[in-house]
């Protein structure tokens, strides 16, 4: 199986996308037929983008997402899908992660706090350790995306070099 007919498999259709409430502010700009190309360039943005935004510690990480993919000319569907990667469920350990590793590049030591899920705790919680978080997350969103963006044209190389191969060895 080609690496775009993978991707396409779980692609959702362009029509439903367009429609979506949320994304309606963007208008005419869900019409760039780059956004719903799959190629090695579009999909490797698509990484960049998705995988940077899911570590941003922001509500309304897809729109963002959005935006990105419409800057960059990046696939669409794949960097908005990517941002739910950081979910309710996996939030926790990531922002801790990020908080952690924002600590270590500050070599600052770490703060002991504890969550509460309250905007008392948001407002006094986070004044105690913002600057090793924001850092962490930032940092470490820069860090996958350059990774994905990377993993996908390695990969995508590599399955084309191989299916090439494949062909010539018949």
């Amino acid at each position: 199986m080609t690496p775009r007919k993978l991707v396409q498999r779980w692609m959702p259709d362009a029509k439903k996308i367009r429609d979506n409430k949320y994304l309606r502010c963007f208008g005419t700009l869900l019409h760039d037929k780059a956004l719903w190309h799959i190629s090695r360039h579009t999909l490797a943005k698509a990484f960049l983008v998705g995988l940077f935004c899911a570590m941003l510690p922001i509500p309304f990480q897809m729109l963002v997402a959005a935006a990105g993919a419409i800057g960059l000319h990046a696939n669409l569907p794949v960097s908005v899908g990517l941002v739910w990667l950081t979910n309710p469920l996996t939030m926790p350990p990531v922002f801790y992660t990020a908080y952690k590793f924002g600590s270590w590049l500050l070599d600052s030591p770490e703060q002991v706090f504890h969550f509460e899920a309250s905007m008392e705790w948001a407002m006094s919680g986070m004044m105690m350790i913002w600057q090793p978080f924001l850092l962490g997350c930032v940092t470490l969103g820069i860090l996958l995306g350059v990774l994905g963006f990377v993993f996908v044209h390695i990969t995508w190389r590599g399955m084309v070099l191989w299916r090439w191969k494949m062909r010539h060895d018949v």
